[in-house]
């Protein structure tokens, strides 16, 4: 059974909706009924976003909208929030998914910290704060999906500006599934989806053919909808390569470490609780391990 706030009419807004996951995630919204504003940084990619959107309607009476936000930036989320006021009155999905990776280091500019925190954390929050009140208040069926990433839960070496914001993703997502579950009773749910390689413009780095191991956007939003679906609230996306054994036991104990933390949290994905259950016996690997195999993982 799909979930209520997932029913044709609603209003669906996906922030980093103009390509990638956020994308896909706007056409699985548009062809399930739902009205769908996308909002991303001012581009003509943006502008195509809707057509696409919309033709993924499959004829449906769907109402698709484009509104050009800069999610770091809490003025322009507000714009965003009245701009959807004005047009449907309430939002029933709200997923927050801008990200960027620009690459960082320890000692790096502090500007590229800025950028990376503010789009992939602050963009979080701010969305959250901005439109979730309503969502409480409406009395209606929610859903908020926030995009995080493996590199937050394992945080390999190489880019700490990002795992730190996506690290932070996890933690925000986790407290706000908290505050919901005691001033909803369940009626509006966070979920956090956990992608690992998905080949999108952000990771493509100037390929132009998806490697074996990735996901696509479209793969990772149909096991988004699957998680939310069974009432999952950690939606973690499984390796595609079956010979990666060692890179999949050490994501499933890093995320045995949290549902063992946070049980009431935590709903598996059949597939991947039977994944769990296979390795649970296995030490966990060495960091050596770890550095070897997480250095590609990318999301968003």
């Amino acid at each position: 059974m799909p979930h209520p706030a997932l029913s044709p009419s609603h209003v669906a807004v996906v922030t980093g909706g103009a390509s990638g996951i956020g994308l896909a995630a706007a056409k699985r919204f548009a062809r399930l009924g739902l009205n769908v504003v996308i909002a991303d940084i001012p581009s003509a990619a943006l502008s195509d976003a809707v057509d696409a959107v919309a033709a993924a309607a499959e004829g449906s009476p769907v109402d698709v909208r484009a509104i050009p936000t800069d999610v770091s930036r809490v003025e322009e989320v507000e714009k965003l929030r009245e701009a959807v006021r004005a047009a449907f009155g309430r939002v029933h999905v709200l997923m927050n998914n801008a990200g960027v990776q620009p690459g960082s280091n320890v000692f790096g500019p502090p500007e590229n910290w800025a950028k990376v925190l503010g789009v992939n954390l602050w963009g979080v929050i701010n969305g959250t704060q901005l439109f979730v009140p309503d969502m409480v208040a409406s009395g209606e069926p929610g859903l908020v999906i926030n995009t995080g990433s493996k590199q937050g839960i394992t945080t390999p070496p190489g880019d700490p500006a990002y795992n730190v914001s996506k690290a932070g993703v996890k933690v925000f997502t986790e407290q706000l599934a908290h505050e919901l579950r005691g001033s909803t009773s369940g009626r509006i749910s966070a979920h956090l989806l956990i992608p690992g390689f998905v080949f999108t413009p952000l990771a493509a780095r100037g390929r132009t053919e998806k490697p074996a191991s990735a996901w696509t956007p479209e793969q990772t939003a149909d096991f988004m909808l699957q998680g939310i679906a069974a009432g999952d609230f950690y939606i973690l996306c499984p390796d595609n390569e079956v010979d990666r054994a060692t890179d999949q036991r050490r994501i499933l104990w890093a995320a045995g470490d949290i549902v063992e933390n946070r049980p009431a949290l935590s709903r598996w994905h059949p597939d991947y609780a039977a994944r769990f259950a296979a390795f649970v016996e296995a030490p966990p690997p060495s960091d050596g391990m770890r550095v070897e195999t997480l250095n590609a993982s990318n999301d968003d």
